[in-house]
């Protein structure tokens, strides 16, 4: 039973994964757009770091999927 626990927790860091992915593209392009016309108000500046931010929040996903494909495979 501790396997299939294991797996819904991967399929939901997947999930979230790919959702952030998804918000820091669409977040990156718009402050291009921004960077472009050349609008660098506060706006600008709090979206690159929430931008970095979530950068770093995929770091730690990867790391917590990576972790629970390891517990994965020695339970095999």
């Amino acid at each position: 039973m501790k396997i299939d626990e294991i797996k819904e927790i991967l399929n939901t860091l997947r999930l979230f994964f790919s959702i952030m992915v998804g918000l820091i593209a669409l977040l990156t392009s718009a402050l291009i757009h921004k960077q472009q016309m050349l609008d660098l108000d506060i706006y600008f500046w709090l979206g690159v770091l929430l931008d970095l931010s979530l950068i770093v929040g995929l770091l730690f996903i990867l790391r917590s999927i990576k972790n629970n494909i390891k517990i994965i495979r020695s339970l095999k």
